[in-house]
């Protein structure tokens, strides 16, 4: 008989990875999120990445709804520079029933579901902030490359408010449309 002793706390981790995604009550997030109008590409202007994506460039989340709760991502970047090797991340997201769409399970490998709350989207739906309750990743988007100092000041006071160190901060270089090769 094969030696099952993993199986415990493997389900043990499995339980409480599947319960982490709801973020506490008090943690900041939108309660009414139109998920047709929140579809499509938005650009990484800041973030507090993962260590995976630090020195990542012409970062983009692309969007597309499956199926009434399950979201298509297509993520893309460049790695250490806009020479650097394109790398690609297609996890699928889970929106959570009873968050008004803001809060999803993000799927990136067949075991491991992380928190995706969308804590900010502006009523244009040209910038977003997408944090997590745990204040250790947080990525501040829009629709263009670029945004003006202003908005970005404001959304990154917003991400200050939320109780993240801003100082941590980085800003994602993105060149402009006309010298991109990955749309």
């Amino acid at each position: 008989m094969p030696n099952l002793r993993f199986l415990g706390p493997l389900a043990i981790t499995l339980s409480l990875t599947a319960c982490s995604v709801v973020p506490s009550s008090d943690f900041p997030r939108e309660h009414d999120v139109d998920l047709d109008r929140f579809m499509g590409a938005w650009y990484v202007i800041a973030h507090i990445p993962p260590s995976k994506t630090k020195n990542a460039y012409n970062e983009i989340e692309r969007y597309s709804k499956n199926s009434d709760d399950q979201i298509n991502v297509k993520f893309t970047y460049r790695d250490g520079g806009f020479d650097g090797p394109m790398k690609t991340m297609t996890p699928s997201g889970t929106v959570i029933p009873d968050t008004g769409n803001a809060v999803w399970a993000m799927h990136f490998y067949w075991v491991l579901r992380l928190q995706y709350v969308i804590s900010y989207v502006s009523p244009d739906y040209e910038t977003t902030i997408v944090a997590r309750d745990k204040r250790d990743y947080v990525w501040i988007m829009a629709r263009k490359p670029h945004i003006s100092a202003h908005r970005y000041n404001t959304l990154v006071q917003r991400v200050q408010n939320l109780g993240y160190d801003t100082s941590k901060l980085r800003r994602v270089p993105q060149q402009p449309l006309s010298q991109r090769d990955d749309l």
